[in-house]
């Protein structure tokens, strides 16, 4: 990876949403989760874990935003994921968070985040509030004109060509 003095948040979200696309997940950007807080990245495995990220993209966005402590309770997994030359001593450690890092199209898990099972009810809550909302997107992306590409995502997947 080269590195990259300041990537904003948005690429930084981009390159975390498609490492998980290709790892065979599936992710949504901009979760309201039950409580009210709206994460960065919530990603869904094909065996039900989930994973939520939160984006930081310097010291002052990680300084003054702390909502990303009560994360952690709604995933399987919690990632902080930060560009290549974010001052990664700000970050908890690995008792409390992964970390990954990116410049923006490659993207590496420097610490691996704990792995904290969800309670049954919330993992049933999530997976279908996850469900009702990507139906939610798709159909507002079709009606917004977004036809051809959502054909041809479809298309990939009946021929196999997406992972399942």
């Amino acid at each position: 990876m080269n590195t990259a003095d300041h990537i904003p948040a948005e690429r930084i979200t981009g390159a975390i949403a498609r490492m998980f696309i290709e790892r065979g997940d599936a992710c949504l950007r901009e979760f309201t989760l039950r409580s009210g807080r709206r994460v960065d990245l919530i990603a869904i495995g094909s065996g039900g874990e989930i994973t939520i990220v939160e984006v930081k993209s310097s010291r002052q966005d990680f300084i003054s935003d702390r909502k990303w402590q009560e994360y952690p309770e709604w995933a399987d997994r919690f990632y902080f994921a930060v560009a290549e030359g974010f001052p990664r001593d700000l970050l908890p450690g690995p008792d409390e968070s992964g970390i990954i890092i990116t410049d923006g199209f490659d993207c590496l898990e420097v610490q691996p985040a704990p792995l904290a099972k969800l309670a049954g009810q919330r993992r049933n809550h999530l997976t279908r509030r996850l469900a009702h909302v990507a139906m939610r997107r798709i159909e507002f992306g079709i009606a917004a004109g977004l036809d051809v590409e959502i054909d041809e995502l479809m298309a990939d997947e009946a021929a196999g060509a997406l992972p399942a």
